[in-house]
């Protein structure tokens, strides 16, 4: 992949070295840190004995919260790693986690929001958020440390956006 590294010639030039690049590696974290995430609600959900509903829906169910919204809403509001979240949304309103209804103003868009079963697991969730937030004080993942972490991300996050925004090829 031609992100990943970065050849560099010997003096002699008899070999090419291969170094990867802090830019590549803050990819790679990144796309790790979300699996083991995932990994990490997978392992809640069976804890509690949950089986019809999977991790990234339940992160879905999450980010819903309070709120009613559309589907294209909630795609906008959270990554889900490649997921169809018609689909999810679908099987969540089938074991019903959400309820789904027409909106009043505009007959083609249908929303959803939490049933009393999805807010108990979102519950749980934010239960699992607080106890991860325990266990990391004293740790040297300080608050500080994790709000730097959220402003590089967040630096990242624009300019990806803004290389979305391009005119032209390579």
């Amino acid at each position: 992949m031609f992100l990943k590294t970065i050849c560099i010639q010997s003096k002699d030039y008899s070999e090419l070295k291969t170094v990867t690049t802090p830019y590549y590696d803050a990819i790679q974290l990144i796309e790790r840190l979300h699996r083991h995430f995932l990994d990490v609600l997978k392992v809640e959900l069976d804890k509690k004995g949950i089986q019809d509903i999977n991790n990234v829906q339940s992160m879905i169910l999450f980010n819903i919260g309070d709120e009613e919204m559309t589907v294209g809403e909630l795609t906008i509001r959270g990554y889900y790693l490649g997921s169809n979240v018609s689909y999810n949304v679908k099987k969540m309103v089938e074991n019903d986690y959400l309820i789904q209804e027409r909106s009043v103003h505009d007959k083609r868009s249908i929303r959803v929001r939490l049933s009393e079963k999805g807010i108990k697991l979102r519950n749980a969730i934010s239960e699992m958020f607080k106890r991860h937030e325990d266990a990391i004080k004293g740790t040297d993942l300080s608050n500080e440390r994790l709000s730097d972490l959220s402003k590089t991300l967040q630096m990242l996050e624009r300019f990806w956006a803004s290389q979305t925004n391009f005119s032209g090829g390579f």
